[in-house]
């Protein structure tokens, strides 16, 4: 684990992954954490009245060099030895080039923040953190604002046994799982009980199989509404981190939809941590 990237908008959510990024970093061994702000420069319309102010590139350029400058110094206290704070301004759509920087970063991992709200508030708010979990293949972890770092010792994988073994992200799962010496929960939402269907062992084996020598222990949970059999097993085992992959298909197909997304990402007090196929 070497490089942490913390898209940043310089509200107090970001400043608040930002924090947790660097706690991590210290756990993880990570050596660079990046503030990143992607500014996206306003082009005119040529048919709106002339009265509509004109973005000035080279002062929104400064703009950015600026609060990421604030930002460094302001949690330059935090920073663990070892480990480098860097700044980069891009005028960039974030979701749409995330991943590219984050291949031209070498980036292991992308923490980012989000805050609770009313419904519209979530959609608004929630965005970019839903959109970027959506779009990168590199792990991303959302942080939510009254989130607080501290070791993460127990991680819940939200999973529905129906394609275990199908492009599951098994590699960087285990080498995060590694980084953090945590403890993993596998854990299958469902309801009736059909969870506890007669394959549901070999998925399990299978499971074991791909995750060996980290020592899976299973949960079943009887709930109709997923996120918040997630989050209420969650809390309860107190697990410091939740774990889903977002498929097209399946039990959690939605899951990053919005009205999904909001359920984990804004009314969870424990971060979530989103891996693709």
């Amino acid at each position: 684990m070497k490089t942490i990237i913390v898209p940043t908008d310089f509200s107090a959510a970001a400043y608040n992954a930002a924090r947790y990024a660097l706690g991590l970093a210290g756990q993880m061994g990570a050596s660079r954490v990046v503030l990143y702000h992607a500014y996206e420069l306003v082009v005119p319309v040529p048919d709106m009245p002339s009265a509509i102010p004109m973005v000035d590139s080279d002062e929104l350029k400064v703009a950015s060099q600026e609060g990421l400058e604030k930002m460094r110094n302001e949690l330059a206290a935090e920073v663990p030895a070892n480990v480098f704070l860097d700044l980069r301004a891009e005028n960039h759509l974030l979701a749409a080039n995330i991943d590219g920087f984050c291949t031209d970063q070498q980036a292991d991992l992308i923490v980012m923040g989000t805050e609770g709200g009313s419904q519209f508030e979530e959609i608004l708010i929630g965005s970019n953190s839903v959109d970027v979990a959506k779009h990168t293949a590199c792990p991303v972890i959302i942080v939510p604002a009254d989130a607080v770092y501290h070791p993460i010792r127990k991680v819940v994988y939200a999973c529905d046994f129906k394609h275990i073994g199908e492009n599951m992200p098994i590699g960087p799962l285990k080498s995060l799982l590694r980084a953090f010496n945590a403890q993993l929960h596998v854990l299958n939402i469902d309801h009736s009980g059909k969870g506890l269907a007669g394959e549901t062992p070999m998925e399990s084996l299978l499971l074991d199989t791909l995750l060996e020598g980290y020592k899976p222990i299973y949960h079943f949970v009887d709930n109709e509404n997923v996120a918040k059999g997630i989050m209420d097993f969650s809390e309860r085992e107190g697990a410091d981190l939740i774990f889903i992959i977002p498929r097209k298909h399946g039990l959690f197909e939605g899951m990053f939809r919005r009205s999904r997304t909001t359920q984990l990402a804004f009314h969870s007090h424990i971060p979530l941590l989103a891996i693709h196929e």
